[in-house]
């Protein structure tokens, strides 16, 4: 059974990020699916925060990916291929280095790139239900 959160409020989405990651404690590659301005750049900051990071967590569209630190973790990547167009260019950018680094990587629109993807991560889709309300789902692949 796929686990299906509802978050009201910027602070549920904070609660749900902390469960994600207490539920899903052994992975690392995270694919975070939804619709433009449903909320997955949000829900990668509290994800983030929650690691331990203490950077500006931000949408990585223009730059590709984002480095955060955590003193906790180490090292957390957030990516956005939004804007590539051929799935070289994430291959050019060292994507599957990132990949398996063996640290945190948070994907946003991760269909681009689904060939460079490993065998195994978590998706976490995310629904706009009404204005300001989200239903957040999680499967494993």
């Amino acid at each position: 059974m796929q686990p299906t959160y509802i978050a009201d409020s910027l602070s549920d989405l904070k609660t749900i990020a902390n469960k994600i990651l207490e539920d899903n404690s052994e992975d690392k590659i995270f694919i975070l699916e939804g619709e433009m301005g449903a909320g997955k750049t949000t829900l990668t900051k509290y994800l983030c925060e929650n690691l331990g990071a203490t950077d500006n967590v931000c949408s990585p569209t223009f730059a590709i990916v984002n480095q955060y630190y955590s003193d906790i973790i180490g090292d957390i990547y957030h990516f956005d291929f939004y804007r590539i167009n051929k799935e070289q260019e994430a291959f050019d950018i060292g994507f599957e280095e990132y990949l398996y680094s063996g640290n945190y990587c948070f994907i946003e629109w991760a269909e681009k790139v689904s060939s460079l993807l490993p065998l195994h991560y978590t998706i976490i889709s995310i629904k706009e239900i009404q204005e300001k309300r989200r239903e957040i789902s999680i499967r494993k692949v």
